[in-house]
């Protein structure tokens, strides 16, 4: 549901857009269920329309990002100075593409970024699992080339993408296992296994930091990714940072822990049977990482949310704390845990949000 104020500033942007050569089309996905909700409590970025439309003349569909937020306007001045770089850096050529930036303005208080929207065969979760597996593994290898080893690449990295290195990554985590304990006092059993967690990266800083240096995607998820034949297409490059290598694996692992538990482990196997030992530690400590910020971020969120949206989040904080446990175990987490979830998840979800994640992954 889009509020009175979302409505009369998209009227707004539809007029600015007309006059630009732009037509919104009707249908808006990003528009919809949880992501409207959710757009008034995120506090990670600033503020920004993502819409799709046409280009006036011949009708060629793009992707509009859109803003009169201090923060979002950085966002996306930062995404487009990040597509530049990579251009410039010896970064998986044959691998990773952008899609055609169309116009990058600044009109009437908005920032406005359009890009070309690439068709692709069929969504990322509808393709066979070998296929998903040769896509995730050619993207992980394509960022890995990017190692930032020399003094060209160290002084890119700081004007553009940022880097985080082992005590970086430590100081996030301590926040984010300070403020859940501060939130849930109570959940003793969470607070078990933030110091647990917290306890193992501590004791292995120096493997979190002998694969760090390499660019890493942290929302390396398939909707922040096209594929169009054998081409990779990055959509999100404000996400873009060098650090630990095993990030975006992480972030991509994890999220398919939900998505698809083959991938997931196959994954997980692959770097085991095929990398070294402290390899497959560095994936499992950046998955620790990944989930305590996954556990606060639903945390924060508890008290800024009501109705059937405070109950899923909820939902998330014990879900995401039950994965937390089993990583730290070197299991996967119980089936029957992540299909209850589901159920639970999608009965408190909207019939606009059901349809808003169709096709979306």
């Amino acid at each position: 549901m889009t509020s009175t104020n979302t409505a009369n500033e998209l009227e707004l942007i539809t007029a600015l857009l007309g006059e630009l050569g732009f037509t919104l089309e009707n249908e808006q996905p990003h528009l919809k269920g949880e992501r409207s909700l959710m757009q008034a409590v995120t506090t990670q970025s600033g503020k920004k329309f993502i819409l799709l439309g046409r280009q006036q003349g011949d009708n060629r569909r793009v992707v509009i990002k859109i803003t009169n937020d201090l923060g979002g306007k950085a966002e996306l001045e930062h995404e487009q100075k990040c597509r530049k770089v990579l251009q410039q850096i010896n970064f998986a050529y044959d691998v990773f593409f952008s899609p055609e930036e169309i116009l990058f303005t600044e009109q009437h208080g908005y920032t406005i970024s359009v890009q070309a929207f690439i068709e692709q065969e069929c969504a990322f979760l509808d393709r066979p699992l070998k296929e998903q597996f040769t896509i995730a593994l050619k993207a992980f290898k394509g960022q890995e080339s990017a190692h930032a080893t020399t003094y060209a690449h160290t002084r890119l990295v700081r004007s553009s993408f940022g880097s985080i290195d082992a005590q970086g990554y430590l100081e996030a985590f301590t926040t984010f296992k300070r403020k859940s304990i501060s939130v849930q006092p109570k959940n003793t059993g969470l607070k078990e296994l933030l110091e647990k967690a917290h306890a193992l990266l501590s004791e292995h800083l120096y493997t979190i930091e002998q694969y760090s240096g390499f660019l890493t995607h942290v929302d390396f998820v398939p909707h922040n990714i096209r594929v169009s034949g054998s081409t990779i297409y990055l959509l999100d490059h404000s996400a873009l940072r060098f650090g630990n290598k095993y990030e975006g694996w992480a972030r991509f692992v994890n999220f398919m822990t939900l998505y698809n538990r083959p991938l997931e482990a196959a994954l997980v196997q692959y770097v085991r049977d095929n990398r070294t030992p402290e390899e497959s530690l560095a994936l499992k400590l950046m998955r620790i990482y990944r989930l305590g910020e996954i556990i606060w971020y639903y945390i924060d969120k508890l008290e800024k949310t009501s109705g059937d949206l405070h109950l899923l989040t909820e939902k998330r904080v014990q879900f995401w704390s039950d994965v937390l446990g089993a990583t730290l175990n070197d299991a996967p987490v119980d089936e029957q845990i992540v299909e209850e979830y589901k159920k639970i998840r999608d009965t408190l979800r909207s019939e606009e949000e059901k349809k808003r994640q169709i096709g979306l992954h």
